[in-house]
């Protein structure tokens, strides 16, 4: 590491080389809800519920990320909802889905079901390990 990166990235820009990036999928139309449920027909699909407002979020998206390690030969698609931004979706997804509104929140779907959610720290990669 040079002294450039010293000055000028912080300690997570250093290390995130390292750390394998989360292939996450913006969930902003309320129209991708049916593909959704059409893609946990194939292999599991995660919704990650996230206020940006909220620290307690913050926290738990960060460690997930941090604890991201599902091998890239398994297929499991990943879905990002910014609460804040896509409000009316996230009153959807509770809706089409019969899952209780809370954030963080994390919905595992597999055939068209969910199979599986869970909010602040029982949020967890290891819950989605279960299901691929």
């Amino acid at each position: 590491m040079g002294l450039f990166d010293k000055v000028f990235k912080s300690e997570r820009d250093i290390v995130k080389k390292e750390i394998e990036e989360v292939p996450w999928h913006a969930l902003t139309e309320e129209q991708q809800l049916e593909k959704i449920k059409q893609e946990s027909e194939k292999q599991p699909v995660v919704i990650f519920k996230h206020s940006t407002r909220c620290r307690i979020s913050r926290m738990v998206l960060n460690n997930f990320e941090r604890n991201y390690d599902l091998p890239k030969d398994k297929e499991v698609k990943l879905y990002f909802l910014n609460l804040i931004a896509n409000r009316g979706i996230s009153n959807e997804v509770a809706s089409r889905f019969r899952v209780r509104h809370e954030s963080p929140q994390m919905i595992i779907l597999k055939d068209g079901e969910v199979v599986h959610h869970s909010s602040h720290q029982a949020i967890d990669v290891e819950r989605i390990k279960e299901f691929i």
